[in-house]
């Protein structure tokens, strides 16, 4: 395929996800508004499966269809990170101080455990890098764990947000309808879905077409293009003045990538477990990704601001400098690696 066709189709790929992202943000608000359920547990259940679901079409279809594990989780493990760069950026666009110190402990509940699943996801890289046990298993007891965590953190994170959810919506959906919300939010899923299937097959092209490592393009290019959703819905979230909604989708993101998305890519990798796999660079990028989620908790728990300008904090500082430095490893170790 022509090189300029094939980033053609990828920027249409990425521009449809974007493009129903906002009515993602929206039609979410509007159900937790309606159900009572809080902007915290919507965000995670409803909104951040919504913009996930790029990761999890893509995953499935880069084994499936590509046969690139390597691609699958660099997908995921980069979204990750490329979602905690969204968290700066949220932060430098957000005009009512510090917006990591405006959010409610329900939030912060959702960071710690999106943090444990992925140390769990790079504990299964280095346990099937080390040993055989296990690795003809159709699906590996560390996935099983990963899944059965997953579970648990959702029922963590409904009564988190039962108890301490404060994010009310500022905006009366009164007149709006739970039906047509609930419509709205089930077509734009199934269009982004559709798009992530597309952008997997794109992304197996590219690693030929460029002579990259598919560990370098999993994590960056499409991680950036299926996290797209995320970014623009949290945006739309900031929009609707729900800071709440933002965050949780964003770190609700990397705890559906992890337990769920990672879950599935094992089971329908085939031939063993999936983590042994794929290319050690994924352990780095977690580690980092972990390091991410904890300067973003940090300004949760501690109140005091520490900025460096009038608009920009430490905390944006320091993820975009950390995404930077992922980003370039990442390159450097697997992008030339070919």
């Amino acid at each position: 395929m022509n090189t300029l066709l094939l980033w053609i189709q990828l920027a249409t790929a990425a521009l449809v996800i974007l493009a129903f992202a906002t009515q993602l943000a929206k039609s979410a608000d509007i159900i937790a508004f309606k159900t009572g359920l809080g902007r915290s547990f919507i965000g995670v259940v409803l909104l951040a499966t919504a913009t996930s679901l790029p990761e999890l079409g893509t995953g499935v279809s880069s084994i499936v269809l590509v046969g690139a594990p390597d691609l699958a989780l660099g997908d995921a493990f980069g979204s990750n990170i490329f979602n905690l760069l969204i968290i700066g950026i949220l932060d430098l666009l957000w005009r009512e101080g510090p917006i990591l110190r405006s959010i409610g402990p329900a939030a912060s509940t959702v960071g710690v455990l999106g943090a444990l699943v992925v140390a769990i996801a790079a504990i299964a890289i280095v346990f099937h890098s080390s040993t055989t046990l296990a690795s003809t298993w159709l699906i590996s007891p560390v996935s099983i764990v990963l899944f059965l965590v997953f579970l648990v953190a959702l029922f963590v994170i409904y009564k988190s947000g039962q108890s301490s959810d404060h994010g009310d919506s500022e905006v009366d959906y009164s007149e709006n309808s739970m039906l047509k919300a609930s419509l709205l939010y089930l077509v734009s899923a199934a269009v982004v879905v559709g798009a992530a299937v597309w952008l997997a097959d794109l992304g197996g092209q590219v690693t030929e077409v460029m002579g990259w490592d598919a560990s370098f393009v999993g994590t960056q290019f499409l991680a950036l293009s299926t996290s797209l959703p995320e970014l623009a819905a949290s945006i739309a979230a900031l929009r609707l003045r729900a800071p709440e909604l933002a965050i949780t989708n964003v770190l609700g993101s990397n705890l559906f990538n992890m337990g769920f998305v990672l879950f599935l890519d094992d089971v329908s990798y085939v031939d063993g477990a999936i983590w042994k796999s794929v290319s050690s660079i994924h352990v780095f990028t977690a580690l980092m990704a972990i390091l991410m989620t904890m300067v973003v908790l940090i300004p949760m728990v501690n109140r005091t601001r520490v900025s460096l300008g009038r608009i920009v904090t430490l905390e944006a500082t320091l993820l975009i400098s950390l995404y930077v430095v992922t980003s370039g490893a990442v390159f450097l170790v697997g992008g030339v690696s070919h």
